[in-house]
């Protein structure tokens, strides 16, 4: 089926708690304990909430402000850079990881001339659309872990992303330029005046973006936020063990007036995982408008 945005409405609603997976909600008093268990928490939408705006104590009792950044880029003007917005260094993946699991997956599917399987598909769909983290593990000991990851970023593009130990894919560190590079991969050439130059091919490109317009309806925040039109994302969120404070990533492309954008935030150092996604959507929203007035 051809990759079509979403147009459904993207202002986040107050969700109720699911459960892990397809049913999983969010059950923010059991993220609070090991950071072994916090692979990458991402399986329900978030309740709505203000941002706090100040500082935070890290579990050091020192002060720590959260901190954002952005990059965009404008799909229909592909000679163009990303622009960048705060400190391009590296955060912790948290969930949007999964799209690079995905990635990684389909290009040694490529390598062997098959198509993914049954069951790789059924886990590659609850993992995007349901942030399932029982499925991105399996998918991640399929690839190869960190150094299957790695093997294949170097093919999409990624410079400056790291794979999370052993099973700690959660724990993987990207920059938002990286992010940027997945995404061009991923989305260039989909209907843009962009060409791809992608390792993946046209039908694996259409596979992760048909997967990212169905997101579960309570985790369809994030870069939407700056589309007025159609949108295909992926969400991370995860609360750290040792302060408390919540990394939120949103990874995705938005349509806003006649452009296409890819736009990357990444965050950490949220006092909650409501207020992080509040910060995360209006940094989207800054980031697109500059890229939009830029020409």
């Amino acid at each position: 089926m051809p990759y079509r945005p979403n147009f459904r409405p993207t202002t986040p609603t107050a969700s109720t708690p699911g459960r892990r997976g397809r049913h999983a909600g969010l059950r923010v008093a059991l993220l609070t304990g090991a950071v072994a268990t916090l692979l990458a928490v991402g399986a329900a939408g978030p309740a709505a909430a203000a941002v706090t705006g100040t500082p935070e104590r890290s579990g050091a009792g020192t002060t720590r402000t959260a901190r954002v950044t952005t990059a965009v880029l404008d799909l229909d003007h592909p000679a163009r850079k990303p622009q960048v917005r705060g400190q391009d260094v590296p955060y912790d993946t948290a969930s949007i990881i999964k799209v690079d699991i995905l990635a990684a997956l389909l290009l040694q599917a490529q390598d062997t001339g098959h198509g993914l399987t049954p069951q790789e598909r059924t886990s590659a769909t609850a993992m995007i659309e349901h942030s399932d983290n029982d499925a991105a593990t399996a998918l991640w000991r399929q690839i190869g872990q960190a150094s299957g990851l790695e093997a294949a970023n170097k093919r999409l593009g990624l410079s400056s992303t790291v794979g999370g130990a052993g099973g700690m894919w959660g724990l993987t560190q990207t920059t938002a330029t990286d992010q940027i590079s997945l995404l061009h991969a991923v989305f260039a050439g989909g209907g843009t005046s962009s060409a791809s130059g992608s390792a993946l091919t046209e039908t694996s490109r259409n596979y992760i973006r048909t997967l990212m317009t169905r997101i579960a309806a309570g985790q369809s925040w994030g870069v939407s936020a700056a589309s007025d039109a159609g949108w295909a994302l992926k969400n991370g969120w995860l609360q750290r063990s040792t302060t408390g404070l919540w990394d939120i990533n949103s990874v995705g492309e938005v349509t806003s007036g006649t452009h296409h954008y890819l736009v990357a935030v990444l965050s950490d150092g949220n006092a909650s995982m409501a207020g992080g996604i509040a910060a995360v959507e209006r940094a989207a929203r800054t980031a697109v408008s500059s890229a939009g007035a830029a020409g």
